[in-house]
């Protein structure tokens, strides 16, 4: 039997034969059992008003962690380009090298909804070829999948859904088009404003489940938000958006270089793995780990 999931008001219940109650799921803070989040979940809690977070997730270990802290959906993001092999941009990332991350974050991850990338070049050319690729993913372990673009690629997301895909949108900056929009610059302002509403209403008339909105002005966020029916998901777009998205490295401080002026540090984890590690070497040098007690008779 499938899993039901049907978020509803307090109180509700979900009783053992399913004749009657009705499975609850908030995003925080519910007594009710938490089951998977899944895509009309998120259109339900736009609806009642309740925002909610994403993270990016690129191992088993946060994957874990985001999840038992009620982490509605996890992104395995094309920026684990940076995050994980170094590279320099997004750019650079195959398929080939997200499949093994959307694997661990899908096993271990109970609740959260998982949604992969499609990395640069892997979606693009043809709704044909971005078909193949989402499908790679989603046997894998994803549920949805990401792609960048509006209007132009509205027969791509239309091929995914059709196919029983789940597709989130990404509009404003788009870091796959970093070269085409001159850099890191923020979108949406001025007359840009309405060519990014006409993108966010054709990718939810094509079956898009939410758009994430990254680097956009705060204004345009809140039209679009306004305007559509499906959640748009922010990063740097202000706090009129549905829910917010952060790279988890950023979030917790893992990465303790120059972060981006939307970025708001939750942890300094970097800082102490930083000691961590040097308190274990001094130890090892000093002769003081390890001794007996870690040790076979």
């Amino acid at each position: 039997m499938s899993e039901q999931n049907t978020p509803s008001a307090a109180g509700a219940h979900t009783t053992n034969n399913g004749a009657a109650g009705t499975e609850t799921s908030a995003p925080y803070g519910s007594t009710a059992p938490r089951r998977r989040t899944r895509i009309h979940h998120l259109r339900e809690y736009k609806r009642r008003g309740e925002a909610w977070a994403m993270l990016t997730s690129y191992d088993t270990y946060t994957a874990r962690i985001f999840d038992q802290a009620g982490i509605p959906v996890l992104l395995v993001g094309d920026s684990a380009a940076n995050n994980v092999y170094g590279y320099e941009s997004s750019l650079p990332i195959t398929v080939d090298e997200l499949l093994p991350l959307v694997r661990a974050v899908a096993g271990a991850a109970e609740h959260s909804l998982v949604v992969a990338d499609l990395p640069f070049g892997s979606y693009q050319a043809s709704p044909e070829q971005a078909l193949h690729t989402a499908v790679r993913f989603m046997k894998a372990g994803a549920h949805a999948v990401k792609l960048e673009g509006g209007r132009r690629y509205a027969d791509h997301v239309e091929a995914l859904v059709a196919a029983g895909i789940p597709v989130m949108g990404h509009l404003g900056f788009t870091p796959q088009s970093e070269h085409g929009l001159g850099g890191y610059r923020v979108q949406g302002r001025g007359d840009q404003a309405e060519n990014l509403l006409a993108d966010a209403r054709t990718l939810q008339e094509v079956g898009a489940f939410a758009v994430v909105l990254e680097m956009v002005s705060s204004d345009a966020a809140k039209r679009v938000t306004g305007e559509l029916e499906i959640p748009t998901v922010g990063i740097g777009a202000g706090p009129e958006c549905d829910a917010q998205v952060l790279v988890w490295t950023d979030m917790a401080g893992l990465n303790t270089g120059q972060t981006p002026r939307f970025v708001k540090r939750y942890a300094e984890v970097g800082n102490e793995l930083a000691r961590a590690a040097s308190e274990f070497a001094s130890e090892v040098r000093d002769g003081q780990f390890p001794t007996s007690e870690h040790g076979f008779d």
